[in-house]
């Protein structure tokens, strides 16, 4: 069951590194749903704030460099520490998916995100991994 378990976490890792990739290299600034819940447009935000678009890339690069780090060590941590059976291991993924992306879910439907559901299609992932690594420790 360890190894299922491993496997599915594995498949978040990916998927954190892959969101990580995708906010360094091809999130725009602005993207209509973060216009839609300030009921503007984001042609009404660019003019309002000049220079907000040029830093709010910056800051996904920052972002997407931390999810993507993110989800390098939940690679790490599921394929040994969890693999061997650890309970720390199993803690720590625990810890670092409510950390990361249940947060992020969460933030996503608080803001009507239209990536919501398939955050949280991945958030089940990762408790269904960890539920079945906790009952094979």
């Amino acid at each position: 069951m360890t190894s299922i378990a491993a496997w599915l976490l594995t498949i978040c890792g990916i998927s954190l590194v892959g969101i990580g990739g995708f906010f360094v290299l091809a999130r725009p600034a602005l993207l209509p749903e973060d216009a839609r819940f300030m009921n503007s447009t984001r042609r009404e935000i660019s003019d309002a704030v000049p220079g907000l678009g040029r830093w709010l890339r910056r800051v996904f690069w920052v972002l997407g460099g931390y999810v993507a780090a993110t989800g390098f060590l939940v690679l790490y941590v599921a394929n040994t520490g969890l693999r061997a059976g650890s309970a720390g291991a199993l803690a720590i993924l625990a810890l670092s998916g409510v950390a990361s992306l249940a947060w992020m879910t969460t933030v996503n439907f608080l803001i009507r995100s239209d990536f919501k559901w398939a955050l949280l299609c991945l958030d089940l992932v990762w408790a269904l991994g960890l539920l079945l690594a906790a009952a094979a420790l």
